[in-house]
């Protein structure tokens, strides 16, 4: 056999001999109910940094309008997964029979969450927002059990009202259609540097919320039981990059500010003002109890989920060592 012909056939079994021991990557689609906000960034940033590749995941991300059309998204097989689901949300379908599985947390408290006016107005708390127009993303989300807890918290009765994402509750709050609007960090975080508009409340003003799991990560069932160990890869991945961006690499905060499209100081003030580690921390799942109440209170659930039922719904991954 000529020289040049083995040499080729070396190179082919060089190649074949590397292509063998790359890891298999495991496609999964997730579904993003707002982009730019800090704790639905994780996944796109650790696919972006090669985070998830080292985990053999790829990922085909989505966004939608919000917390609603994110979770239809996974309860019809359109997503293996949706990021930051309202609990409410959540125990209500899955008590309607949804094929969905919460797999972890993105959110525990809401110190992150805050409902603001513009400048001018005169509402200086929520006490005052009586029968006035108060945001929230959709019927069941974070943001919505927010509002609900903070008017009997003072007293007080609101309008509240589904505005969709908190960019577009910005444009509706500063045109004048929405009293109160609500949001998430870095959205209108340069409006209050700039004192275009006060908050007027926080989720963490309710006790109960302070330490209570607001946010979950929810996969759809059937995709879940075809491919586990793709999920649990996910999941590591996951908490590796939550462990990154809090670290002080300056890459961190640098891919985040890209990302959202902001500038560094509101990037950095996103993270430092209002996000904590502990909260971020997708196998801490606290409060179940109240949210279970909170569901029954607010007619999302008729009853408690009882024991078999909650080990049904609930299947943290364990984490790869």
């Amino acid at each position: 056999m000529p020289h040049a012909m083995i040499m080729g056939l070396v190179a082919i079994g060089v190649l074949l001999a590397g292509h063998s021991r790359a890891p298999a990557q495991d496609a999964l689609k997730l579904a993003v109910g707002a982009k730019g906000i800090w704790d639905q960034s994780i996944s796109e940033l650790a696919q972006t940094a090669g985070i998830f590749k080292k985990h053999g995941i790829v990922l085909d991300i989505f966004y939608t309008q919000g917390a609603g059309e994110t979770l239809q998204a996974v309860i019809s097989g359109s997503a293996d997964l949706g990021i930051g689901l309202g609990t409410l949300g959540v125990m209500g379908a899955y008590a309607k029979g949804a094929p969905i599985r919460i797999i972890g947390a993105t959110m525990t408290g809401a110190n992150d969450t805050y409902l603001y006016v513009p400048a001018d107005s005169p509402i200086k708390s929520l006490k005052q927002a009586a029968g006035k127009t108060v945001a929230h993303s959709a019927t069941g989300s974070a943001s919505n059990l927010m509002v609900l807890a903070l008017q009997e918290l003072h007293g007080v009765k609101v309008k509240p009202v589904a505005t969709g994402n908190p960019m577009a509750t910005l444009a509706q709050v500063m045109s004048g259609q929405i009293d109160v609007g609500y949001s998430v960090p870095p959205v209108a975080v340069a409006e209050l540097e700039q004192g275009k508009i006060r908050i007027v409340g926080r989720g963490n003003d309710i006790p109960a919320v302070a330490n209570q799991t607001v946010r979950f990560i929810v996969a759809n069932a059937d995709a879940l039981g075809r491919r586990p160990d793709a999920f649990r890869r996910y999941m590591q991945g996951y908490r590796d990059t939550v462990e990154w961006m809090f670290s002080p690499d300056p890459q961190a905060l640098a891919a985040y500010s890209a990302w959202a499209g902001v500038p560094e100081g509101v990037a950095r003030r996103t993270r430092d003002d209002f996000m904590r580690r502990e909260n971020m921390l997708p196998d801490q799942l606290s409060g179940l109890d109240a949210v279970m109440a909170d569901a029954v209170t607010y007619k999302f659930i008729p009853a408690p989920l009882d024991a078999e039922a909650l080990k049904t719904l609930l299947q943290l991954q364990e984490p790869i060592r």
